[in-house]
């Protein structure tokens, strides 16, 4: 009788991708061990991700309880209590690191609390408070992630000048936040603190919010937030931050400068990879972020990369399916690589952005036909009770097969209604399919299939 052969897989970083990849390995019989010099989870996943959408559903709950009155429900408006709030996001984030340990130990999973380096091409060492450990592997996986970007003009201070990570834990509702970076990151932080109370203002370096997304859906966040009384700064890049006593003032490029209580640097995030030991190992990189094929398979074929470390979408999402797949293909497993134009995203802003499939402007720009239709939430029965009638759908579709190509939603949910799209557009439905679908009335789904017609 042949012995079962157990593949040694090393993990280093146990965010989403190296967390699935883990448990997956060890499920198909791999004898993976898993270091971490962090919280196991994903300090970029429960440190950022995580903290920032519980801020998300607490400013937006108070939102919904100061315009409470149009639904003829009057209350106080009521204060932010801070420090449960603080105190939440600790229990929200250690709990999912409690139970994302369990499951990898229920695997049998070998968990190092460590900082992780290769040594050669098959060894690494585990560096501990108390000592360290030379570990030999088969193949591997990179997973460490990202942290925030702090550009060389600016030391942050955790009090006056902040990155996101510092954001979760103010006593007070701060005075004035100036966020610098009108990205994903930077448009839920204004959307953030201008619903706690704070007055916002926010440093576009372009000439619209969220540069990358369709011009319609930036104008309908922008118009909300100058709706807040937030100020917006356009062509705005910022040079550098000045602390006085008790405020900052934000110099831009262009000679423009605004003084607030506290500055928010969101402006991106780097690859955690410098000391990794990657010359080691034979693993390229450029500029920090790994590069992997279609496999997520570096330049030595054994050791895979994932997640934020390689520069592709810096999604928990992402990252958790290439961990997925990665584990299937090191077992031998036939896969299928991930098609990232397919990839459902949103933006917690109120009202809430989300996508998926390919965006208007890129299938229009590669040549290729093109059908648009659009619904808006003020004629949804839905919307108009519960007085959340901002944005809309917009499908996109192929004229001649009527293929659902993408689509975008701007409004209150638009984080679960995208995944009736996302289905659509990974099952390469006809447009005929979602118009043929029964929706329950009245629903928000129903202007997903108005949209469709």
């Amino acid at each position: 009788m042949t012995e079962e052969i157990r593949p040694r897989l090393l993990i280093i970083g146990a965010g989403p991708a190296g967390g699935m990849a883990a448990t997956v390995a060890a499920s198909l019989g791999a004898d993976v061990t898993l270091i971490e010099d962090s919280i196991i989870g994903g300090a970029a996943h429960l440190l950022d991700c995580i903290p920032s959408k519980t801020m998300v559903a607490s400013s937006v709950r108070r939102a919904s309880v100061r315009d409470s009155a149009k639904l003829g429900f009057v209350v106080d408006e009521g204060h932010m209590d801070l420090g449960r709030l603080a105190e939440r996001i600790d229990t929200i984030s250690s709990n999912l690191s409690q139970n994302a340990t369990a499951i990898l130990e229920d695997q049998g999973v070998t968990i190092i609390h460590g900082r992780g380096s290769f040594t050669g091409p098959h060894s690494a060492v585990a560096e501990m408070s108390d000592g360290s450990i030379e570990i030999e592997f088969d193949q591997a996986l990179i997973s460490t992630g990202s942290a925030p970007r702090v550009p060389e003009w600016v030391v942050p201070d955790g009090e006056r000048i902040l990155t996101t990570r510092d954001a979760y834990d103010f006593e007070t509702v701060p005075e004035h936040m100036v966020v610098i970076g009108s990205g994903v990151t930077g448009v839920e932080f204004v959307n953030i603190f201008s619903s706690m109370g704070s007055k916002v203002s926010l440093l576009v370096s372009r000439q619209q919010v969220l540069p990358h997304r369709d011009p319609e859906v930036a104008a309908a966040i922008e118009a909300d937030f100058l709706e807040r009384g937030v100020s917006l700064l356009k062509g705005a890049r910022a040079v550098g931050i000045d602390v006085e006593e008790g405020a900052v003032i934000v110099r831009a490029e262009d000679g423009r400068s605004v003084r607030g209580s506290h500055a928010l640097l969101a402006i991106g995030s780097v690859p955690l990879s410098d000391k990794l030991g990657l010359e080691d190992a034979g693993v390229s990189s450029d500029h920090g972020y790994i590069s992997v094929d279609e496999y997520q398979r570096t330049s030595q074929p054994h050791i895979y990369a994932a997640g934020d470390v390689t520069g592709q979408m810096p999604l928990s999402s992402v990252a958790s399916m290439q961990g997925r797949k990665i584990a299937h293909h090191l077992m031998g497993l036939q896969v299928r690589p991930l098609d990232y134009a397919k990839v459902a995203q949103a933006v917690f802003t109120e009202p809430e952005i989300a996508s998926v499939g390919l965006e208007e402007a890129d299938i229009a720009a590669a040549g290729r036909r093109i059908r648009t239709t659009k619904v808006p939430f003020a004629s949804n029965s839905r919307s108009v009770i519960h007085g959340n009638t901002h944005g809309f759908v917009k499908v996109f579709s192929d004229p001649a097969t009527h293929e659902i190509l993408g689509g975008t939603i701007v409004g209150h949910r638009a984080s679960e209604l995208i995944g009736i799209l996302a289905l659509a557009v990974q099952g390469r439905l006809r447009v005929e399919a979602l118009v043929e679908t029964l929706m329950v009335h009245p629903s928000l789904s129903e202007s997903i299939t108005e949209a469709a017609e």
